[in-house]
């Protein structure tokens, strides 16, 4: 901990507000939906994607009397009695804070960056040296400028190493980020081509990263990555590779079946072997960048071969999985420590969806009864995170589950709690599985999650924030976001989306039809919900769950109305829709003097919003109609503001408005496809595709060039050939038309078409020129806007056609 007055010395600040100097810091918040353990904690206002000083109230409610902020307004006021400290920048202020923190400690630090394999190496390092180490790593991937300082902060003097991964996007961070970590030790994983963005070369890439050696005592390293680079200092290099006369040579790389790899090295005048567990070249390379970190410590080759042979995979990602008995799961065992824990609740609690919340929880990895400081941390999470109910499983957590304030089942092992499980209810709850890998918890998962085949729709929650954010900073500050999740979210899921959306703060949900907003208000969504296609059936849905229509013509007016009256509401929301041109639903221009006439008789509605939507945003060709169509509803809408004497939000750009037309944005945008990761127009937009289907190889066949494949003999072969039959058909949303070589799909890195009419639940694919195995997995759109385009549609068509029987899994790396 550190004293207020400590911190302000640190800062250089322009100016400060302290009440009590004497306050101390121990947690750092950067984000008010995140704030645990208030007390102690100081929150960074950082101008990010979003700008923290707009939630300082929320902070400032939620218990946090630490501010440091860089717009100075008098905040003082409205913070009463806390202590306030104005800096240039709030981020280099945490940063500069941190690296303070960092210079307190003196033994080993591990600084680890490349392109591929931070984390994977970092956790296998975890597992490796646990036994001699008491280890303190980065959580999950915080390897950017925040997420660098948040895991600095971690350290303390429990630990005696420190394992702490650095990521770039651009040309100057990393020198931040090492005067930061200050490694002893660094070391390159790969350079490959991720992150070339921001970067005029790969060689730039390479000098960028190797900044964060500088002052390192040893750099370990893949000799090929590096073989034509001038390094600009000299650390004690320990370099690996194929070529002779490298600090570790390695004679060989022998893949000897399908499950591990033969790598046999010379080091020190000896050979010696290692079984390493995977095959692929990537997974193999990290191994044996593990094994040169263990040479550097001094690690006997007999305790490193039995080691690395006993490696587990990573599981990079916290998954979101649909449960029995309505219920969702959330399995997470990528790591099971404090921090990690953390975080995995931080998204629990993310989730409304269902009133109760679950832990299953098994002991943590060097966590022991007398542990005081790590029990003390683990019951306050428990505590502030609100859990319903907690399953611990193992021979430590159970023996203090009195000291958690949180109704609790004890089990010695997880063989136990399976043997016991139809005795606890998850009907209604948000189960978060969190164990560690001894204790198996896949058992668990197989258990809870619902079943269904093995066609997979896989949601990128990272991408989704990630695309969110790409879109928010085109905006004007003053300029809200309604975001789309009619038709199942463009097929990603319901909730699951507006769960997220409305932790990110999106200022508004448009749905289709009125079900799909009362799902969403079951499921704990509170954001104002739009309804884009309301009838005379749906008004007691819209009334009871407070949801708000469109209104489009005047018999869907009068009818609401008439529904209204006698209902005891005044000022219920509706949102106009006027048609400047698209000409689909709408008030027509020459209508809006009667609308007036009629909305100043009608207290009982409060016109919310007015709108229009854009035919032809994306067409070069069309941009004066666009043009036309933006000024006629700038007209419509003063026209209209004037006659009922109120304002209210006017929007009329969706996606590719929003990549188009700054001029469109009005007081709102509507963000639909783009939020999904397919971009319409602009390709310089770092967005990333949100979902991938997936599904896996059933059977493979060995036909002569005289068969023929599939429904009606379409299939037809002309050469001897190897098929593969998948798991996906027309009733998964795989369209009829992508039969006989017009679909492609993607298996192991290889294009492949179908061959044959696409079935029901399945179709054939022509994999003869690819090495493939039986449950290999297959990318059904590798490409979905070509692959669209191959049957004459749009990307829309394909990801709302995805069947519902296809199970979604979110992922949150």
């Amino acid at each position: 901990m550190y004293k207020i007055s400590e911190i302000v010395q640190i800062f250089h600040p322009n100016r400060t507000f302290i009440t009590d100097p004497n306050s101390f810091v121990q947690h750092l918040f950067y984000d008010s939906r995140k704030i645990v353990q208030a007390d102690n904690g100081i929150f960074f206002a950082l101008q990010k994607n979003r700008d923290g000083h707009h939630y300082l109230k929320e902070a400032y409610a939620r218990g946090v009397r630490n501010f440091v902020l860089q717009v100075d307004e008098q905040q003082e006021v409205e913070l009463s009695g806390a202590n306030i400290v104005w800096v240039e920048d709030s981020l280099v202020a945490m940063q500069a804070l941190v690296t303070f923190h960092r210079q307190k400690f003196h033994y080993p630090v591990i600084g680890i960056t490349g392109s591929n394999g931070k984390t994977i190496v970092k956790e296998w390092l975890f597992q490796l040296m646990s036994p001699e180490y008491k280890i303190y790593r980065s959580p999950k991937s915080y390897n950017s400028q925040l997420g660098v300082a948040l895991s600095l902060w971690g350290l303390s003097d429990e630990y005696n190493l420190a394992i702490i991964e650095a990521g770039i996007s651009e040309k100057g961070e990393m020198t931040r980020l090492e005067q930061m970590i200050k490694p002893s030790i660094g070391l390159l994983t790969n350079i490959g081509v991720a992150h070339k963005t921001g970067f005029e070369s790969k060689a730039e890439k390479i000098d960028e990263k190797l900044q964060l050696f500088t002052h390192v005592e040893t750099m370990i390293f893949p000799y090929s990555y590096l073989e034509n680079v001038q390094l600009p200092y000299r650390p004690r290099k320990f370099s690996w590779g194929l070529e002779e006369g490298l600090s570790l040579e390695v004679y060989s790389i022998k893949q000897m079946n399908d499950r591990f790899t033969m790598v046999t090295f010379y080091y020190m005048s000896r050979t010696f072997a290692v079984e390493v567990p995977f095959v692929d070249k990537g997974n193999v390379e990290n191994a044996i960048n593990c094994v040169a970190v263990m040479l550097r410590f001094g690690y006997e080759s007999a305790v490193i071969a039995a080691r690395i042979k006993n490696l587990q995979p990573v599981a990079m990602r916290l998954e979101l999985k649909k449960g029995k008995n309505n219920s969702s799961i959330i399995d997470d065992s990528y790591s099971n420590d404090l921090d990690a824990l953390q975080i995995a609740l931080e998204f629990l609690n993310q989730q409304g969806q269902h009133p109760l919340k679950m832990l299953i929880l098994s002991d943590i990895s060097g966590v022991s009864i007398d542990d005081v400081k790590s029990l003390a941390k683990l019951k306050r999470l428990l505590s502030e995170y609100r859990l319903d109910q907690l399953i611990l499983i193992g021979k430590v957590l159970p023996k203090v589950a009195s000291q958690f304030d949180v109704p609790s089942i004890s089990y010695v092992d997880t063989t136990a709690f399976l043997a016991d499980i139809r005795s606890v209810s998850f009907e209604n709850a948000t189960v978060l599985l969190k164990g560690g890998r001894e204790f198996h918890f896949e058992r668990i998962s197989r258990q809870l999650v619902a079943k269904s085949h093995d066609t997979v729709l896989e949601i990128n929650l990272n991408a989704l924030e990630n695309n969110l954010n790409v879109y928010r900073q085109l905006l004007p500050k003053h300029v809200k976001l309604m975001t789309m999740v009619k038709a199942f979210s463009y097929g990603s899921g319901s909730f699951e989306i507006a769960n997220l959306l409305q932790f990110n703060r999106v200022d508004y949900l448009t749905v289709a039809f009125a079900d799909e907003g009362v799902d969403l208000r079951g499921a704990g969504i509170t954001l104002p919900i739009v309804v884009m296609s309301p009838d005379e059936s749906s008004f007691d849905s819209i009334v009871q769950y407070n949801l708000e229509p469109e209104i489009y013509s005047f018999r869907i007016l009068f009818s609401f109305l008439n529904f209204l009256k006698g209902k005891q509401v005044t000022s219920f929301p509706i949102h106009i829709k006027i048609d400047t041109g698209m000409h689909r639903l709408g008030f027509m221009p020459d209508e809006v003097d009667q609308l007036i006439t009629f909305l100043n008789t009608a207290s009982i509605l409060k016109v919310k919003s007015a709108f229009s939507h854009l035919a032809s945003a994306g067409n070069e060709k069309d941009s004066e109609f666009t043009q036309r169509q933006i000024d006629l509803l700038n007209e419509c809408t003063r026209r209209l503001q004037d006659g009922i004497g109120y304002s209210f939000l006017r929007h009329i750009a969706a996606t590719s408005g929003i990549e188009l037309w700054p001029n469109a944005y009005f007081d709102m945008v509507r963000l639909g496809i783009g939020l999904y990761g397919v971009d319409i127009e602009r390709h310089d937009l770092p967005i990333r595709e949100a979902s991938i289907l997936k599904t896996n190889v059933t059977q493979i066949k060995y036909l002569a060039a005289t068969e023929t494949v599939g429904y009606n003999r379409h299939g037809v072969l002309h050469r001897d050939s190897k098929i593969a039959t998948i798991k996906i058909g027309y009733a998964d949303g795989y369209d009829r038309r992508f039969g006989n070589g017009v679909g492609q799909m993607m298996v192991n890195g290889v294009l492949v078409p179908t061959i044959g009419d696409i079935c029901m639940d399945m179709c054939m694919l022509d994999v003869t020129d690819v090495e493939v195995g039986e449950e290999d997995e297959v990318i059904v759109y590798p490409d979905i806007k070509s692959s669209a385009k191959a049957i004459g549609t749009i990307p829309y068509e394909l990801l709302t056609s995805i069947s519902q029987r296809v199970k979604r899994v979110y992922f949150y790396e």
